[in-house]
């Protein structure tokens, strides 16, 4: 055991949590530039379109749960890599069934279709992974900027390939995007293989060495949060805490809605807006890529003025952005609002993740788990809601559909008033 050597560094496990959730993010970008293309292909409505572009995020959210508590077991690493692999499967599918049936055979392909966008969500679940693994690599002083770090730039690979796609698209054709984007997951899986390392406690672990010196050791290291039970203790655990439940909530409303919007934006700036497939691309990767470059400063002000606060902040421009979305129909304001909805979505799901592991220190993972995994949720939820408003009202509808963010805003804005009348005096 004296042999024993530690692998990796803060900065090592922060990046290769990165990069992986980068890469594993990148498959569900595909979905919904394209759904013109199956729409027309298979001849569904609108709502069959809206649950087409959700269905990685079901994927994406539920396997959240127990993945991002089985870090609290393995440290991260193993998890990671299976649901990296899982999403690989499912968008290899795509690419072999659109290489055989597309476009003059997609009919009755609809369930198939939706089978494979669902392995293909499972590099969306990698997220709650990633929050456990590197949670557990820094101090609590340090939360904020490395997750906002992690969640920050591994969110920006919707944004980046909503821009780039439609040039790809153009240039290149429908099947051979899906095969490229193929290639460019399988080489992340690669990678993250190479640089994901969990932290020192799990290292120990692994080394046979007993929990007691474990912990011991890793704290000689710098390491200051640790899993206090296994898989069910940990879900258990931070299930009892009622405030896991408030972050839910919150992070249903910006990161599931980040997802949502991700995919529904492209539908939104066609067919209400009126703008060509590039320049719907262009402005949903304006909106992705802001919400998720914010979350790195918005991690770092979380940790300055506290995360109930800077979640405040936030949902009053989710609030007021999505009040302005459903009723204006002029593409100038429009995409002002969309700006400043991205905005309160970076600053809220900064903000989230800051105070799971001051609310949650002994079941990081667990609660990661909940949060990321039913908070993504909505990322399922709300576009067939969306397209189903949009159904009813026509053309209207499209800009209607962002009345679901000005009422779930206002509930956000009551819990969190309740979680700062319940924080004690000292940490406010």
């Amino acid at each position: 055991m004296d042999t024993f050597q530690v692998k990796g560094t803060p900065k090592r496990g922060l990046l290769g949590t990165t990069l992986g959730f980068f890469f594993g993010f990148a498959a569900v970008s595909l979905y919904g530039p394209t759904a013109v293309n199956f729409k027309e292909a298979m001849g569904i409505s609108s709502t069959l379109l809206g649950l087409l572009v959700a269905i990685p995020s079901l994927s994406g959210s539920l396997l959240r749960i127990p993945f991002g508590a089985w870090v609290d077991t393995t440290g991260g690493k193993k998890p990671f890599f299976i649901l990296l692999l899982l999403s690989v499967i499912g968008l290899g599918g795509v690419t072999l069934l659109l290489h055989f049936s597309y476009p003059n055979h997609m009919q009755g392909m609809y369930g198939l279709i939706l089978f494979f966008g669902f392995l293909s969500g499972c590099g969306i679940a990698t997220f709650s992974v990633g929050i456990g693994q590197t949670s557990y690599w820094y101090p609590q002083k340090k939360q904020g900027k490395a997750l906002g770090t992690y969640a920050g730039l591994g969110n920006l690979a919707p944004g980046i390939f909503s821009l780039i796609l439609p040039l790809y698209l153009a240039h290149y054709g429908f099947i051979s995007a899906y095969f490229a984007w193929f290639i460019f997951l399988f080489i992340g899986l690669l990678i993250y293989a190479k640089l994901g390392v969990n932290a020192y406690y799990f290292q120990f672990r692994d080394a046979k060495m007993s929990v007691v010196e474990s912990k011991e050791e890793a704290k000689k290291l710098g390491q200051e949060i640790f899993p206090s039970g296994g898989v069910k203790d940990s879900l258990i655990n931070s299930a009892k805490v009622k405030n896991t439940w408030a972050l839910v909530v919150l992070y249903f409303t910006t990161f599931g809605g980040f997802i949502a919007l991700t995919a529904w934006f492209p539908t939104y700036w066609n067919q209400f807006q009126g703008f060509s497939g590039v320049k719907a691309g262009l402005f949903t990767a304006i909106f992705s890529l802001l919400a998720s470059l914010l979350r790195v400063p918005g991690g770092s002000f979380a940790d300055k003025t506290g995360g109930e606060r800077m979640s405040l902040l936030a949902m009053v421009l989710v609030l007021l952005s999505a009040i302005v979305l459903s009723i204006t129909q002029s593409s100038v304001i429009g995409i002002l609002a969309a700006i400043v909805l991205a905005a309160g979505m970076g600053f809220n799901n900064a903000a989230v993740f800051k105070l799971v592991p001051h609310y949650v220190p002994k079941s990081v993972g667990g609660a990661a788990g909940w949060v990321g995994g039913l908070g993504a949720f909505g990322g399922f939820v709300i576009p067939p809601v969306m397209g189903a408003i949009a159904d009813s009202y026509g053309k209207i509808g499209y800009a209607r559909g962002f009345f679901v963010f000005v009422l779930l805003a206002a509930i956000n804005m009551f819990i969190i008033y309740r979680l700062l009348k319940s924080k004690p005096v000292a940490e406010s």
